[in-house]
This record gives structure tokens, sequence and C-alpha cells, in this order.
């Protein structure tokens, strides 16, 4: 066997484990941006634990296709990068949504949420759901509203009565 297909063997190898391992692959279209702006979100992804590479899509597609996942032929034309989101499933879209309205040059493609293929739109809508840190303090100030609207009519009892 050749060494290049035994590169490409290894690529294909390397997509699958990073695929298996995302619970939000995002698609993108990476075309016009700058160096600068293409390491700055590298940073980004990094920053939040996930990756981000460009691969060769047929390496791409051979990937998905031995991994069972089908109907991506037509979006994975022309340039295309991939964002793997290892820890949630919010900030890869996040991450490519706030990218995408700072540089007005990256466009989504398509997105695979827990192995199912799901359209731009809907990375789109998932870039929106607040972080995990937003919702948890979010649910905290909603507990802790009743606990504090008690003492202060507990205090005011206490003031009447003095």
């Amino acid at each position: 066997m050749s060494a290049n297909l035994e590169a490409k063997k290894e690529v294909v190898s390397e997509i699958k484990d990073k695929l298996s391992k995302s619970k939000l692959v995002v698609f993108v279209d990476y075309r016009g941006l700058t160096v600068a702006e293409d390491t700055e979100m590298r940073s980004a992804f990094r920053k939040n634990n996930n990756d981000y590479k460009v691969y060769k899509n047929r390496l791409v597609l051979r990937a998905l296709n031995e991994l069972g996942i089908s109907g991506l032929e037509d979006k994975l034309q022309g340039t295309s990068a991939v964002a793997f989101g290892y820890e949630d499933e919010i900030s890869v879209a996040k991450t490519v949504a706030d990218f995408k309205s700072k540089t007005n040059k990256l466009e989504i493609k398509c997105g695979i949420l827990n192995g199912q293929l799901i359209s731009s739109d809907e990375v789109n809508t998932l870039a929106k759901i607040p972080s995990r840190e937003e919702l948890i303090a979010k649910l905290l100030f909603i507990f802790q509203n009743p606990m504090r609207s008690l003492a202060v009519a507990i205090n005011e009892i206490a003031k009447k009565q003095a």
C-alpha cells in the first residue's frame, strides 16, 4: 500500500474518532477569513475545549459514511471546515455564530447533533440558548427570590412588634 493511502486512512480514523466523541459538529464555509481571524477563532474553540480543523471533504464524507451518517454530500462542497464540540452542545454553536456575526464571512453549512443531521438554522437556534452557567445562575435567582421575600416580611413584622 502506498504511503499516501495510509496517511488518508489515518486522517479518516482521526475524523471518525472526533465525530464519535463530539456532542455537536458544525460544518462551516470559511472562505474569506483572514489568517488573524482564523487564529482568533481557533483559540476561542480551544478555550472552550473544542476543536476546529480543515479536512478534505472526501475524507470527511468517508468517515461519516463509515459511521452510518449520510446526506451531507451536497453540503460538503467547496471550502469546508469542521468544528467539534466535546463538552456540550452549545459552546461550539455559540463560537461559530459569534464569529459569523463578527466577520460576516463565515457561513454555517449544517451540523450533526448527537448523530442526527441538523440545518444551519437549527445550529443558529442552539447558539441562542444561554450557557449552562447562565441557566444555573437564573435558576438560583428564582429559588432565592421567595426566600428573600419571606425574610423581608419577617423583618417587617419584627419591626412592628418592637
